[in-house]
């Protein structure tokens, strides 16, 4: 991998998922999720990529997951494993406090908030993929949540599309250590342009544009 330049018309960050329910304490999945994140001080990162990101004059897209509701997927024929089990413990519900958009990282005025998704990928079934084209965007940054699974899965996908690829190793999280590195270590040089550390990408940025 050679070092990533972003050209300011043309560099988009993607965030997804960022609901209480994986980010906060009292969230569902955060039992789960809190040890691998606390060890890459998941929080301030995703902060320090967010303000990077905005300093340097670029959109922000936001990539919810599906908000659930009990009535979801009745008569559905092959719901994934994973569809089973967020189902079953209602993440996101539907105008529920874990399905509200964490402190900080919700939309800010400007922010694009892209349809949300049903499975893993952010571009299956949504218009990520129509918003990134009209808004002339090449190169994508993933953050947020969670590594080997929504962020995996919409970064293969953006790579397969042709838009250039970074992701960021401790602006996201896993259920286990393990996890997080076989998204990095042994799956995302298959496909990703570039990972980075946060304080790799924020460097990039500032070098780029100089504040």
């Amino acid at each position: 991998m050679t070092d990533p330049t972003y050209p300011k018309g043309g560099t988009a960050l993607l965030f997804i998922d960022p609901y209480n329910d994986f980010l906060a304490e009292d969230g569902k999945m955060w039992p789960a999720l809190s040890e691998v994140a606390k060890s890459v001080d998941l929080h301030a990162n995703l902060a320090r990529v967010r303000d990077a990101v905005r300093e340097a004059g670029m959109p922000i897209f936001i990539l919810p997951h599906h908000r659930h509701k009990a009535t979801d997927f009745e008569g559905w024929s092959h719901l994934t494993p994973s569809q089973k089990a967020a189902h079953e413990y209602q993440l996101f519900a539907v105008d529920s406090w874990g399905g509200d958009w964490y402190p900080g990282f919700g939309p800010e005025p400007g922010d694009i908030v892209v349809k949300e998704h049903w499975g893993a990928s952010s571009f299956a079934n949504t218009d990520l993929n129509v918003q990134l084209r009209q808004h002339y965007i090449t190169h994508v940054i993933f953050i947020g949540l969670i590594a080997n699974t929504c962020i995996e899965t919409s970064a293969r996908h953006a790579a397969e599309l042709g838009y250039h690829v970074t992701l960021v190793r401790d602006a996201t999280a896993a259920m286990s250590a393990e996890a997080m590195h076989a998204a990095h270590d042994v799956n995302g040089p298959t496909y990703a342009h570039a990972i980075l550390t946060t304080a790799d990408l924020v460097q990039s940025l500032a070098e780029v544009h100089p504040q």
